[in-house]
């Protein structure tokens, strides 16, 4: 089976309190537009000449939906949490974009920073020069059990 390469992709993210650390993770999913969908976990190239969309919510109830992400929950109360993705635009659209996903028990400064620093290098690694790096973060201070998310939708 051949699935057709994504052509557009948006920016998406949340946080959320839950009973559960898989009922927080299913809150930041909510929070972020997507929570009614089946996400496919994806690895991080962004398809030449994909174009950033507004997202079209609600999504379909129940879609396979590929997503490249970071979360990361927390049952410690108090703590801070921050997950972030990024995207290295190119200069020529006729290559691939590179999309890096980084989360961590830190300020969302930081985790905004290293995943920029990480497009950068994964973009020198690969000879491209870099048009624009596009990010999106969600943070949160943990009351019971939290988590974060942030993610790149690819869709057509």
């Amino acid at each position: 089976m051949i699935v057709k390469t994504p052509s557009k992709y948006f920016l998406v993210s949340g946080y959320s309190e839950g009973f559960s650390i898989l009922n927080a993770f299913d809150g930041a999913l909510m929070a972020s537009g997507i929570g009614d969908t089946n996400i496919v976990k994806m690895s991080s190239i962004l398809p030449p000449g994909c174009k950033e969309i507004n997202p079209p919510l609600p999504l379909p109830q129940g879609a396979l939906v590929p997503v490249a992400y970071a979360s990361i929950s927390s049952t410690t109360p108090g703590e801070i949490i921050s997950a972030a993705v990024a995207i290295g635009i190119p200069d020529d659209e006729t290559q691939a974009g590179l999309i890096m996903e980084f989360s961590a028990k830190n300020e969302e400064r930081y985790v905004v920073d290293q995943v920029k620093r990480m497009v950068e290098k994964g973009m020198e690694m690969r000879k491209r020069k870099i048009r624009e790096i596009k990010c999106i973060s969600s943070t949160h201070k943990v009351i019971e059990i939290g988590a974060v998310f942030a993610g790149v939708v690819l869709w057509d």
